[in-house]
């Protein structure tokens, strides 16, 4: 991966700390009183991040799809992740930002310059459309454990949890195509050795 490339990955992963740190933790939502406006900030941002994710993977799966179906299976489970998170904004009466199912579309301005961003590197080769894939599920678990530190709801615990999950099923995946076609995969945002640890996790 390009350096430039990682730090606009990593620029993506702290909008969620920043976001979060625009209200005071314990202030509550005027409409809801179980959620602090960092929770609904880390929903609402979930919620594009996961899209984000679908649409890259749907997009890389035109230009690779004859190559693996990496692409297009983990896309559909991504689907099923903005789902869940959905679920939660409907739960908590919170305003989904997904004005636009459409692939490419995001409200969010840095997570829209973020797809162009990955796509034109996924595009290069099949080895960069890898580890783009592989990144943006470096960058999900990230997030995802930023957001459960956050909170004490259980239903959104769970919901990421299973999120942690699915991420971690998706890297496994990715990196055992790029590891197919005999590289190494080094660790682009996580600490080396965690990732170490969920590669060579028996969770399927």
């Amino acid at each position: 991966m390009k350096k430039s490339i990682t730090s606009a990955a990593l620029a993506c992963s702290l909008i969620l700390t920043a976001t979060a740190l625009a209200a005071p933790a314990g202030k509550k939502h005027s409409s809801n009183n179980e959620l602090t406006q960092i929770e609904i900030a880390n929903l609402q941002f979930m919620r594009e991040e996961e899209k984000l994710a679908r649409d890259v993977y749907l997009t890389m799966d035109q230009y690779w799809g004859q190559q693996t179906s990496v692409f297009a299976n983990i896309a559909v489970s991504e689907e099923s992740h903005t789902s869940t998170i959905d679920y939660l904004l409907e739960k908590y009466d919170i305003e989904d930002p997904v004005i636009s199912d459409e692939i490419g579309v995001f409200t969010n301005l840095e997570l829209q310059e973020l797809y162009h961003t990955l796509v034109e590197q996924g595009s290069v080769s099949f080895i960069d459309g890898l580890h783009v894939g592989a990144l943006i599920e470096e960058v999900d678990m990230e997030d995802i454990l930023a957001a459960i530190e956050a909170t004490d709801e259980r239903a959104m615990i769970l919901a990421y949890s299973n999120l942690l999950d699915g991420s971690k099923s998706h890297l496994r995946g990715f990196v055992s195509v790029i590891e197919a076609q005999g590289l190494v995969y080094q660790a682009q945002v996580l600490d080396a050795d965690e990732v170490q640890l969920i590669l060579e996790s028996e969770d399927q």
